[in-house]
């Protein structure tokens, strides 16, 4: 069963949580997101605006977002949701491995926009590919060390189970010459780690502040 097919959390919502995951965001971004088809988001997130939980901004870094009722509404229901399935120590116990693990995907994205050249730290500028391996290799050893903790998660909450093959598909997509899927850009692997965290926050009910 798909996130998307849980009777507890259905399509509408899998789209309000993504946006709140991720903020605002394009059709594109909450596709990936919730594995759902473009056309199917942009209907939901259609029927969200008339609810008055989501608006769209224009302009480059625009896009639709949650308004302040959707975020309670979001709130709500995911808190609901953790109860209802019996989740929350489960889901905590993961948070608190996956911040294990956090401090070093940090360190690694930073190994990989900036590098040391004669002693001194310059940006990367992704010219020697054997530099840029060996942090490859970092990620896929960290990799191999998250992909329990999101097994967990979604055997938890299924619609966690979204966010174990985006990073697959990310690191791949690295491996293969894809540079950009490292930490740049809305696919890349830094950006669904953040979204994972900001999940487990929300679902926890866990301010960052």
């Amino acid at each position: 069963m798909s996130p998307s097919e849980s009777p507890q959390y259905g399509d509408r919502l899998l789209v309000l949580h993504a946006l709140r995951c991720a903020g605002y965001s394009g059709i594109a971004r909450v596709s990936a997101a919730t594995g759902l088809d473009e056309s199917d988001v942009e209907s939901e997130l259609i029927d969200l605006a008339l609810d008055g939980h989501v608006t769209r901004l224009g302009g480059e870094f625009g896009g639709w977002g949650l308004t302040e009722a959707g975020r309670a509404a979001d709130a709500e229901r995911i808190g609901h949701e953790l109860d209802s399935a019996g989740a929350r120590p489960a889901v905590t116990a993961s948070y608190e491995r996956f911040m294990v693990l956090n401090p070093e995907l940090l360190d690694l994205c930073t190994a990989w926009q900036l590098r040391p050249v004669d002693g001194v730290t310059t940006i990367n500028d992704h010219g020697d590919s054997a530099y840029d391996a060996r942090v490859l290799d970092r990620f896929t050893e960290l990799h191999d060390r998250v992909v329990p903790i999101c097994g967990e998660l979604a055997a938890a909450l299924p619609r966690f189970a979204r966010y174990r093959t985006r990073l697959a598909d990310a690191l791949d997509r690295a491996r293969k010459g894809e540079l950009e899927y490292v930490a740049d850009g809305i696919g890349s692997y830094h950006t669904v780690w953040a979204e994972l965290h900001e999940d487990l926050l929300a679902t926890l009910g866990i301010s960052r502040w």
